[in-house]
């Protein structure tokens, strides 16, 4: 994805915050934009509560906060909630949620009785806070967006990962696999761009966490498999269906997901298992490194949104190739 220039003139007004979450992708994001980060104390006090401060001017600034709120989710949700308000009673003129990733995004439903729509409730709590606008990236379920009372752009890590593997000498061989029923829009998006064939794993799931593989719908047999899917937490129901597809004749496995949630020992099921390259993004950042999993960057992807939002262009221009 080729760079675009970024006049000064058109950057006085930018102001770009991040919360604690990542700092590290908020660093990679400013440097694109060839910007500083603006000044901020975050602190905690003895008893956790979370103090900030503001400490530049973001009067009539069109300001944006780098927050994803990832593990652990209450906190960081917390964080950016104060964070908004500060900048809200600081006079900033527009206030953009940046959530590379939105914790909370499984709980889009209720569906069973007396439970919550939590992430109905966290998008309440990030527009009651004074947020005026959300980008985010890869949401679980494409209804969230209608969560918000306020305008959202969505971002899509297929892009990064088409990329990638527009870089091998051939695909000839290859075939994508979605590892649900409700993954295939996604995997079929990917395999359209990479003009592959698709294949699907059928599964029951009987508890949070707990899947049971049934079948494979498709020939994967001396296929090398690209399974793709929006989030890796536990990586229990990735695994498992890895070693379904190698049961089934599938040669190499390359693992994508946009959001490495990665809790428990998933590390260590992801080392252990037949996956052959586990490939992410840096939407969270990782508890540790290990030499199968390949973190590619969506800061570029992220830098151009804002500046697209920044000067009121469409975003549609840069991501739907």
């Amino acid at each position: 994805m080729n760079l675009i220039y970024y006049g000064r003139n058109s950057m006085d007004k930018l102001k770009i915050f991040s919360g604690t979450a990542n700092r590290a992708l908020a660093e990679e994001i400013v440097k694109e934009l060839n910007i500083e980060l603006g000044a901020v104390e975050i602190k905690t006090f003895a008893d956790n509560e979370i103090f900030v401060q503001v400490q530049e001017n973001v009067r009539g600034k069109d300001v944006f906060v780098i927050q994803p709120t990832c593990n652990p989710a209450n906190y960081n949700l917390m964080e950016l909630l104060i964070m908004i308000d500060a900048l809200k009673r600081s006079s900033a003129k527009r206030i953009t949620v940046v959530l590379p990733y939105f914790g909370y995004a499984r709980q889009d439903r209720k569906d069973r009785p007396h439970v919550p729509i939590t992430s109905k409730l966290v998008a309440n709590l990030i527009v009651a806070a004074g947020a005026n606008r959300i980008l985010t990236m890869d949401l679980h379920a494409d209804q969230i967006q209608g969560f918000f009372d306020i305008p959202v752009d969505h971002l899509y890590a297929a892009q990064v990962f088409i990329h990638y593997f527009q870089s091998f000498k051939s695909l000839d061989d290859f075939i994508v696999v979605s590892p649900d029923a409700g993954g295939i829009a996604r995997a079929r998006y990917l395999a359209s761009r990479l003009e592959l064939g698709l294949a699907i794993i059928d599964k029951r799931r009987d508890a949070p966490n707990v899947s049971e593989v049934m079948n494979i719908i498709g020939d994967v047999k001396g296929k090398n498999v690209i399974i793709v899917d929006d989030i890796v937490d536990t990586a229990g129901t990735l695994v498992n269906g890895v070693e379904a597809l190698k049961k089934h004749g599938a040669n190499d496995i390359y693992a994508c997901c946009s959001h490495a949630v990665l809790s428990r020992n998933a590390y260590e099921r992801i080392e252990n298992s037949s996956i052959k390259e586990f490939l992410t993004t840096n939407t969270i950042p990782l508890r540790k490194q290990i030499d199968k999993i390949k973190v590619l960057s969506v800061a570029n992807m992220f830098s151009q949104a804002i500046y697209h939002i920044h000067i009121e262009k469409s975003l549609g221009e840069l991501f739907l190739e």
